[in-house]
């Protein structure tokens, strides 16, 4: 197997899907800057709670949603599913654009859309996600996630610099327009694949089967370990908007500034990302590391006496986090049996987005009570807890050892077992039935007391 950092675009369909992802995202990441600035200067005076608000509305629904919208992933054709949320995107960003050109938007009716727009996303997510593992083979699946989050970050370094110089230059109702305009891009990409040169996967089951994804994560504690680091993560430590449009604000900047700092962020993110892709597998140990670096980093940005040095620990401060989520989302992708990829992912999207209406209320009300680095450090606390639970985690796994040759060396056994308890076969019998057996993470091997179902049996 090649370990080429971009192999996956070998492949037509990825190529394709890469293309329209990255102009796709560019919008979406233009639009988030526009609302957010929108919420905190036009509808609001410079209120941090609103915003705070604002994205709860917006990331609620993958949590409240994630047991349906895991199941359509995995029931329904991703392909078209991922045309349909689209579409509806592209409307909601050509209303949104209408009225605040109209002039006639207001903040009650910003919560509605940012509502709306949770909605639609909570369905395109889990179904974005999983239809990476069908565009490659397994074996390009963790290389497909990180070059998706190389994407998802070159676009997050373009959109809001733009963004902030189109508000100044144009106007905020612009932006939500170009960005309808780039959802064309991710359409056309689907329409022109290769729909025969798709990796098929296993799709059954019916309502009475939403629970499988729960019970499946339930019996695999490495999982649900990461799932309570992102969880942490994603509550407190991801409300970039909240943290740097308040310290622009506290700098003294402008929508520019706000733009160009979230552009800084997307330097360490891109670089973060194409570092992951190097790797042959994802693996829990930089998931872990990265916790611990984004508390650093956030600490960092806590101090810092100006605007440019705010910017530069921004610069850490994406790079961790997106080592940390590109390296969670490959281990989950490629360690979770296919027919239940789309429930498990939704879960984990859930967790990651569902967090923001619990910790960004929160952190948007210290911000607008007691400063933006009080909320900074609020969220490099947290994050260094999340840390904490994965090394002790580790410890306690038991799979920490003394190097052989070397005193004060330590090292992992990774062909230690992490699931001890496996679910009982009937839990899964309808979805599994004709598809590979539930696999392990990459190294482990299944206790002998408990082998793996296998096909065939």
């Amino acid at each position: 197997m090649s370990t080429s950092m971009f192999r996956s675009l070998s492949i037509f369909n990825y190529r394709v899907w890469f293309i329209g992802a990255l102009v796709s995202n560019i919008g979406a990441w233009m639009q988030a800057t526009a609302q957010n600035w929108v919420v905190l200067t036009q509808l609001t005076d410079n209120d941090a709670a609103a915003m705070g608000v604002t994205m709860a509305l917006q990331f609620a629904p993958p949590l409240l949603l994630v047991s349906v919208t895991g199941w359509v992933a995995d029931r329904f054709d991703r392909r078209k599913l991922i045309m349909c949320t689209q579409s509806a995107l592209l409307l909601l960003a050509v209303t949104l654009g209408i009225l605040l050109l109209t002039g006639v938007m207001t903040l009650p009716m910003m919560f509605g859309f940012a509502l709306a727009l949770g909605i639609v996303t909570a369905f395109d997510n889990p179904a974005r996600q999983a239809f990476v593992s069908d565009v490659v083979a397994q074996e390009n699946a963790s290389n497909a996630v990180a070059l998706n989050a190389a994407s998802f970050n070159t676009a997050r370094l373009i959109g809001p610099a733009v963004a902030g110089v189109m508000i100044v230059a144009i106007g905020t109702g612009w932006v939500f327009l170009v960005n309808a305009f780039t959802f064309l891009a991710m359409i056309t990409a689907l329409l022109i694949m290769r729909p025969h040169e798709l990796v098929a996967h296993h799709r059954r089951g019916g309502p009475a089967r939403l629970a499988d994804g729960f019970r499946y994560v339930a019996h695999r504690p490495d999982l649900v370990v990461i799932f309570v680091m992102v969880f942490l993560l994603g509550a407190f430590g991801m409300n970039f908007p909240i943290f740097a449009s308040t310290m622009a604000l506290a700098f003294g900047r402008g929508a520019d500034g706000f733009g160009l700092l979230s552009s800084f962020v997307a330097i360490g993110s891109l670089t973060g990302a194409l570092l992951a892709a190097r790797r042959e597998r994802a693996r829990m140990r930089v998931v872990i590391l990265g916790a611990g670096g984004f508390a650093v980093a956030s600490a960092l940005s806590v101090f810092a006496p100006s605007y440019e040095a705010y910017a530069a620990t921004l610069v850490f401060t994406g790079f961790c986090v997106v080592t940390t989520l590109t390296t969670a989302n490959g281990y989950v992708q490629t360690t979770t049996d296919p027919a239940l990829r789309g429930r498990v992912l939704a879960l984990y999207m859930a967790i990651l987005l569902g967090g923001t209406p619990v910790g960004a209320p929160i952190v948007g009300a210290v911000a607008a009570e007691f400063g933006p680095r009080v909320a900074i450090a609020l969220a490099a606390g947290v994050a260094l807890v999340a840390c904490g639970i994965g090394i002790t985690w580790t410890l306690a796994s038991g799979r920490v050892h003394r190097h052989d040759t070397k005193r004060f060396r330590l090292t992992i056994d990774e062909t230690r077992p992490i699931a001890t308890v496996t679910p009982e076969p009937e839990d899964f019998s309808d979805e599994i039935a004709g598809t590979t057996p539930i696999p392990l993470p990459p190294g482990e091997r299944p206790t002998p007391a408990t082998p793996r179902p296998r096909h065939g049996h």
